[in-house]
């Protein structure tokens, strides 16, 4: 296929991935990307000399990586150093609770024992095997499947294994026959927020999650960004013309298909098929031009996922016991998704995950500053009503009031840490309003509501968290290579 060129617009996860398949088939690939160096959303940003990542933190489904490697002839091994988190989480819900899950099943099963009784842990292990159960039947016909639909997974997997997965059902009520102890349905509800949801409104498929964590959560060695590097590196490797600094301000249509790109600098590049690794949303929007607008389903602002408040921090920090990932928990879970996503307003207590990039699973104290990611939640409001100064503050008393009442003491000094709004998220992924993780996956159809690799503009693709099969780092390396699988075949057809 070298006589076929194709454009990648976003140097994220899926983009990466799409490229160096497309690269490895013999496909001439122009990988365009707006900033300064790939990642996309695995970003890093510079807080008193340090640098904190400031996205996603862990791999999960190491294979869908290594695939990806071996798919451009290279090994995984050779380029990045990975090591498997013991401790996939410490959680707290005040100074006196704690518990810690595992990636040894076992070593969780005591530990909910000892935090919650003997009959949570024998359920814990219910929930377990119901979450593999569900991955198992969603693995193929759902998350592999270019364009799943509710009919295509019951021809494929058979109506009663997608019966069983409740779909009418919501992550709270089914989460509810495996965790009588309250703390334990808020902890695994919190899965829903990792598509950006609310586990009061998504469906219970989403506990799935259990099974991909307990199937191993990698920690890159110096840094997530090195993912993206060493996939840009070896997509240059691999011929493919990776152009930073370059931002598309169209997508060219002629005749009724995507035909190439216009850059903002007035740069045209022709091209046999277009693949968009931005936000659908932007597509939507029209900021990649008028003709362009009908290759995706716009949604509204209430279809938006979470947003997020983030604090990238370097200071000493004291008084609880860090590891690697850490979950400090809100006193009112309801009252906490009921202020974002019905009154688009920041929690007063809201849940914060706290990454301690220089911690291990030891918890060792690496003193003096140290590098904190902290989140919470928060709605994607960026465009259309900006969070002023005072409602930041606010969210920052409230965030460092509940690490405190969990033992958790930060230096909040100005020069130690930056704050990143929905806003900014908005300016960083615009047409979003903030919203990280496309559109939500609330009720029954909203793990099928997302756009498939195919747009509804012939020879433009999408790929990237806010496409199917959704976001995560995996799971956008996966809509890569279903967008990469696209191209080929229909260019392989002419």
């Amino acid at each position: 296929m070298a006589e076929h060129h194709v454009v990648i617009i976003g140097a994220g996860m899926g983009g990466l991935a799409a490229a160096l398949r497309l690269a490895a088939r013999g496909v001439r690939v122009t990988l365009l990307e707006r900033g300064p160096k790939p990642g996309g959303k695995m970003r890093e940003v510079a807080v008193d000399g340090a640098l904190v990542d400031s996205g996603p933190t862990v791999v999960t489904m190491r294979e869908v990586f290594e695939d990806l490697f071996d798919a451009a002839g290279a090994s995984l091994g050779d380029h990045l150093n990975l090591r498997q988190a013991d401790v996939l989480a410490r959680h707290a819900w005040s100074a006196d609770e704690r518990l810690d899950l595992y990636a040894d099943i076992e070593r969780s099963v005591e530990a909910i024992g000892d935090f919650a009784g003997s009959r949570q842990a024998r359920l814990f292990r219910d929930f377990c095997a119901r979450a593999d159960d569900m991955f198992r039947t969603l693995e193929r016909a759902f998350i592999n499947e270019a364009a799943p639909t509710p009919l295509s997974l019951v021809l494929d997997s058979g109506l009663i294994p997608v019966a069983r997965l409740k779909p009418y059902s919501t992550l709270w009520q089914d989460l509810g026959r495996f965790f009588p102890d309250e703390r334990l349905r808020q902890l695994f509800g919190r899965y829903a927020t990792y598509v950006g949801s609310s586990p009061f409104r998504a469906p219970p498929t989403l506990g799935i999650v259990a099974h991909v964590e307990l199937g191993g959560v990698w920690l890159v060695e110096g840094g997530i960004h090195r993912l993206p590097a060493a996939l840009a590196a070896l997509a240059a490797e691999r011929g493919v013309s990776l152009r930073f600094g370059s931002a598309v301000s169209e997508v060219l249509v002629q005749h009724g298909r995507a035909a190439g790109v216009r850059l903002a600098n007035g740069e045209e590049l022709a091209a046999d098929a277009v693949l968009c690794n931005a936000d659908s949303a932007a597509l939507a929007a029209g900021l990649f031009g008028r003709k362009p607008q009908r290759a995706v389903r716009r949604h509204g602002v209430k279809a938006r996922s979470l947003s997020a408040v983030t604090f990238s921090i370097n200071a000493p920090a004291s008084g609880f016991p860090l590891v690697r990932h850490n979950v400090f928990f809100s006193r009112d879970y309801a009252g906490e998704f009921s202020a974002i996503f019905e009154q688009g307003r920041i929690p007063d207590e809201p849940t914060v995950y706290v990454c301690a990039q220089d911690r291990d699973d030891a918890g060792t104290d690496p003193g003096g500053p140290e590098r904190l990611f902290c989140l919470v939640n928060a709605p994607p409001r960026g465009d259309i009503q900006p969070f002023d100064a005072g409602e930041i503050e606010q969210c920052e008393e409230h965030t460092f009031n509940l690490l405190a009442r969990c033992g958790l003491q930060v230096d909040l000094a100005p020069e130690r840490r930056v704050i990143t709004t929905p806003t900014e998220f908005e300016h960083l992924f615009p047409a979003t309003g903030g919203a990280l993780y496309g559109r939500t996956s609330h009720g029954w159809q909203g793990p099928f509501s997302r756009s498939g690799a195919r747009s509804k503009v012939p020879r433009l693709y999408l790929a990237g968290g806010s496409v199917h099969p959704g976001p995560g780092v995996p799971m956008a390396a996966i809509s890569g290579r279903l967008a990469a699988e696209a191209v080929l075949e229909d260019l392989s057809s002419t």
